[in-house]
């Protein structure tokens, strides 16, 4: 029986994902790490701050990951939050597992502790790039309610690999941001459509941003995540300079585009305009081979 990773905890994204018992947490809930910050501002606090982190196996090979909880305060990041994907992060080059797996989900930053959080963004980069310059992979998973935005969508695409679904979201600013700082005219956030075709999983796909979409489905993800537990992409200044160029050749042709819809049509996608219409299958088979560099 499938299960949506969408309407899932992150505590059942893990469970889901793994190989049956093989989670052990790192700080769980009952150590009751939370953040300093928001009793003194009288916030709702929570005993793991909004993530789990441990470690597992995941087809019998040895993984460590980092799960957020949209749930508490939409997975936005704060000092301890932080503090514990970093921590994570720089225990993989110790242990040096098969990979590393960031089950985000991340509406950014939280107000309550901006410079802590911005702070703890910035470790996690840093700590996502010395796992990738040690050959390790960094995977992300992308399929929740709040998507990732903000500090959590620039480290995602540090990292060497992105899973998402359609349902998935994936950007720098949310749309709400971009309508209160750039005006409904620039952005309008209460249309869904336009929002999902923009940032969502199938268009980040087609954008190349996206090593795999997988449909709202358990097994999927962890079917996806297994097969790239082996594909680490070099990290070298050649590597850089290439995804450079394929941005550039990205500006240029689409620049000036308005809409998703234009890009896909631009691409030649057969029936682009049933792209938000489609099953998984049926976009794989439309979109696969006509996908932007």
């Amino acid at each position: 029986m499938s299960k949506s990773w969408y309407e899932a905890t992150a505590r059942d994204r893990i469970e889901g994902l793994i190989d049956p018992g093989s989670f052990f947490e790192f700080l769980p809930p009952e150590d009751r790490v939370t953040s300093p910050h928001l009793r003194v501002l009288g916030s709702p606090a929570a005993f793991d701050d909004g993530v789990a982190v441990g470690k597992a196996t995941l087809d019998g090979k040895a993984v460590l990951l980092a799960a957020q909880e949209g749930a508490f305060m939409g997975g936005a990041v704060g000092e301890v939050h932080g503090a514990k994907i970093t921590g994570l992060l720089e225990r993989g080059l110790d242990e040096k597992p098969n990979a590393v797996l960031l089950l985000l989900e991340s509406g950014g930053v939280r107000l309550h502790e901006a410079n802590a959080g911005l702070i703890a963004v910035s470790e996690i980069m840093r700590a996502i790039l010395n796992l990738r310059a040690a050959g390790i992979p960094v995977i992300v998973l992308d399929g929740g309610r709040y998507g990732v935005f903000g500090g959590m969508g620039i480290a995602s695409r540090l990292c060497s690999s992105i899973i998402m679904s359609e349902e998935g979201r994936l950007g720098l600013s949310g749309p709400e941001v971009i309508e209160t700082t750039m005006g409904v005219e620039e952005f309008d956030a209460s249309d869904k459509a336009l929002v999902w075709r923009t940032v969502g999983g199938k268009h980040r796909y087609i954008l190349g941003e996206t090593a795999e979409l997988v449909p709202d489905d358990m097994n999927a993800f962890r079917n996806a995540a297994i097969a790239l537990l082996v594909q680490e992409k070099t990290l070298d200044l050649d590597a850089i300079e290439a995804e450079h160029e394929a941005l550039a050749a990205r500006l240029r042709r689409f620049g000036k585009v308005q809409d998703a819809n234009d890009i896909w049509s631009a691409l030649q996608i057969a029936d682009s305009e049933r792209i938000p219409l489609m099953t998984t299958e049926e976009f794989h088979q439309a979109v696969d081979g006509r996908r932007s560099a």
